[in-house]
């Protein structure tokens, strides 16, 4: 699994504070966010390595093993609990004699991920004590769609760790909902199976559609003269444009219900919200000379 240096990912230093990653982040996830790129693969890959580097690094104790074990910091749990164990057997045995390989903090990591990932450390003849296995590190992700695209099912590849992922994002699915692939996550040593991927689905706010669980709720603007005649509008929902008939009379805030015009219900299938839509009734302004005279005499009538 190639190895990606997040903070080149993200163009900031080492040293950089946490707002500055947070800042880069942005800026750079504005830029090359699939929706500006439908078209784009090589920018659509960018923006999977900046949400994994955004992962790793905006998280203080992904970022402190990242920055002391670098190409290995997955396995770092891994050399820390040999770490214990060593000390434990040193405390029990009265040192560290007898040969044993010293894994503390005086320690040589990289002779520690030479015994892990095949071979036998420097000086040894290959017939010490057996290798541990070790299960692969759970990975997690952050992968950002849009409502519309939430609105159908859709197979997308996605680029964990330089790493090509093909899966399907069910129609549905909700802000802050993860999924779990299992299998996926950084691979386990000596034969020890691979840890899980963890994709966590952002979904930001719509400018036109609330989501309320599976139900959307949108405002119109109606005209006073519709609002008081009455008559037929055309309204945008999230499948398509619709006609809808305006009650003479109709009030602002009056509430009306489009059934089955809201979002599909996860892994649900003929399951879906409703479409709720506020008219707010605008009143006219800059009236002519004429159009205040006709009000007035309503006002009088």
């Amino acid at each position: 699994m190639a190895f990606i240096d997040y903070y080149k990912i993200l163009g900031v230093a080492k040293t950089a504070s946490d707002k500055d990653i947070k800042s880069a982040y942005r800026k750079l996830a504005r830029k090359h966010h699939p929706d500006l790129n439908p078209d784009n693969t090589e920018s659509n890959k960018i923006f999977q390595q900046l949400n994994e580097a955004n992962e790793v690094l905006s998280d203080a104790d992904k970022r402190k093993k990242y920055d002391k074990y670098g190409e290995n910091w997955q396995h770092g749990e891994a050399h820390e609990q040999a770490q214990r164990q060593q000390r434990s057997q040193n405390s029990y045995s009265g040192g560290s004699g007898g040969g044993a390989q010293d894994f503390g903090d005086g320690g040589d990591f990289s002779e520690f991920f030479n015994s892990m990932f095949g071979g036998s450390p420097p000086g040894s003849s290959g017939g010490g004590r057996q290798q541990q296995r070790y299960r692969g590190q759970d990975l997690n992700a952050t992968y950002q769609i849009s409502l519309r695209d939430a609105m159908e099912s859709k197979k997308q590849t996605l680029t964990v760790n330089g790493k090509n992922i093909r899966l399907t994002i069910p129609a549905g699915i909700e802000n802050g909902q993860t999924i779990k692939i299992a299998g996926h996550g950084a691979a386990g040593t000596k034969g020890a199976p691979a840890g899980d991927l963890y994709i966590k689905f952002t979904i930001p706010d719509d400018a036109e559609f609330k989501r309320t669980g599976n139900d959307l709720h949108k405002t119109i603007n109606l005209d006073l003269y519709t609002a008081i005649l009455g008559g037929e509008i055309t309204a945008d929902t999230l499948t398509g444009k619709v006609k809808l008939k305006v009650a003479a009379g109709t009030q602002s805030n009056t509430k009306v219900k489009l059934k089955g015009k809201g979002v599909p219900v996860y892994k649900k299938d003929g399951q879906i919200g409703d479409l709720y839509i506020t008219y707010n009734v605008q009143l006219p302004t800059n009236l002519s000379a004429k159009q205040r005279e006709l009000f007035e005499e309503l006002a009088k009538s």
